[in-house]
């Protein structure tokens, strides 16, 4: 028998404040009525002796201490899960939103997930086409990974996540399931009609579930969203047996709204007002990527963040770097230029990108290629650097050649437009026709045996 609770004994912005509880646990769901008639989620966040916190997902407004009934669920945070959810839209804690009806859930699930015991992961392998090459060629996607985009305000990282859902694939020889969960925390009305208009109009909706939580939503839902998502992902990964990728935007706003919810519970800050938890907290999500043992399936991960005044060293980017395995940066440089995507190839990097490419993966001179194209793109760093000391027209002949290739790379490897879906013998073929600029005792990072095979000097 539930009890229900008459009142409250404090409301400080989104919290709520409950006495004289008896029997509440930490995480767990209470539901809300307000005025007799207005029924809202709340979830409990502390417990003190008979003294509960309780975040209110729908915000506190119209709450006052008296007209407020609360009752505990006597379970945490669930969503039903179903193989329909793929082609579906809902808001930030799982609710249907496009007006299809509600979902036939084949179970339920905790949204805050177990964590992967670490003796059953297996080790990532195979790659994700995105179709971009400055991804695909030298910064690799592998199933299981987590790989974040670091962006900046005002750069096109909305554009590109929307490019990724419609390109992404598991390659031209695969026959295994692969979708998509696409979850958007704090975004505006026009960047989520555009995220729907771009999947529908690309035809790719029926294997993307999308979760929105705007920014007019309330701040505390914002908490709630990725691991919804995560345990749509984990749920179509491991039970049905699909290649789920997971793209998190905006990671920033999720951090925000999590200083915000500290700050309410009158919490000690730690770097730039952000709670000391703010590195356990982004673990807990990032490690729900990785592939079981034993299991067909994986969850794969991009989480997009937009760094303040982007310094790459703030807390949002610095912690992420510590958890993921790699990092790919947009540059505003690039983005001025008009290169799209912006993507800054020498600070990028997928550590795990060695294991899921070259023969039996991609092609036996990926590597090799790699490791060229950021050899010599540093050293047209250092070309353009001498020339604007000396001038360009002072430099050697060979530092020209390094200019060339750099505007080359620039317009033709990096930038590519947002409707051109490039296989990855395309990326590599490209590498190659670009790399013919330099003259071949220039190449030092590429065995003679795949030189011999793929170089073709000018």
């Amino acid at each position: 028998m539930s009890i229900e609770y008459l009142g409250l004994s404090s409301i400080s912005g989104p919290l709520i404040a409950l006495e004289g509880v008896s029997g509440a646990a930490y995480e767990e769901i209470v539901e809300i009525t307000v005025g007799g008639n207005e029924r809202k989620l709340g979830r409990i966040i502390e417990v003190y002796e008979d003294k509960a916190i309780i975040q209110v997902f729908e915000g506190t407004g119209n709450m006052s201490l008296q007209n407020t009934h609360t009752k505990l669920t006597g379970h945490p945070m669930e969503i039903g899960l179903s193989p329909d959810m793929l082609g579906r839209t809902f808001d930030g804690i799982g609710r249907p939103v496009d007006g299809l009806g509600e979902i036939a859930p084949e179970m339920k699930r905790n949204v805050n997930g177990l964590p992967l015991n670490p003796v059953t992961r297996e080790y990532p392998r195979n790659y994700i086409r995105t179709g971009i090459s400055a991804i695909d060629g030298l910064t690799t996607l592998i199933r299981g990974q987590k790989l974040p985009i670091f962006s900046g305000n005002g750069l096109p990282h909305d554009r590109l996540a929307a490019q990724i859902v419609k390109q992404a694939s598991l390659g031209s020889n695969s026959d295994e399931e692969f979708a998509i969960v696409f979850a958007a925390m704090g975004v505006k009305n026009d960047v989520a009609d555009f995220f729907k208009r771009t999947f529908e109009e690309a035809g790719v909706s029926s294997h993307v579930a999308m979760f929105i939580n705007l920014a007019n939503d309330p701040v505390v839902e914002r908490l709630i969203t990725p691991k919804v998502a995560l345990t749509v992902a984990e749920y179509l990964a491991f039970d049905c047996g699909k290649h789920i990728l997971v793209i998190l935007t905006d990671m920033t706003s999720y951090a925000e709204a999590l200083r915000e919810v500290s700050s309410s519970k009158g919490e000690i800050p730690s770097r730039k007002g952000f709670p000391g938890y703010l590195y356990s907290d982004f673990a807990s999500l990032y490690e729900r990527a990785g592939i079981v043992e034993g299991v067909n399936g994986s969850v794969t991960q991009i989480p997009i963040l937009t760094m303040p005044n982007d310094d790459i060293t703030h807390p949002i980017p610095d912690l992420t770097g510590y958890i993921t395995e790699g990092q790919i940066v947009l540059d505003r440089t690039l983005n001025g230029q008009s290169v799209y995507p912006p993507i800054s190839v020498l600070p990028s990097l997928s550590r795990l990108m060695k294991d899921g490419i070259g023969e039996g993966y991609t092609r036996e001179d990926h590597q090799d290629l790699a490791n060229q194209l950021f050899s010599s793109y540093a050293k047209v760093e250092d070309a353009r650097a001498l020339a604007s000391v000396i001038g360009e027209d002072e430099l050697s002949a060979i530092d020209k050649k390094y200019l060339e290739f750099g505007k080359a790379f620039e317009e033709r490897y990096i930038g590519q437009g947002e409707t051109e879906n490039r296989s990855i013998e395309e990326t590599l073929d490209l590498g190659w026709e670009l790399l013919s600029v330099l003259p071949r005792e220039e190449l030092d990072r590429i065995d003679t045996k795949v030189l011999d095979k793929y170089y073709k000097e000018r």
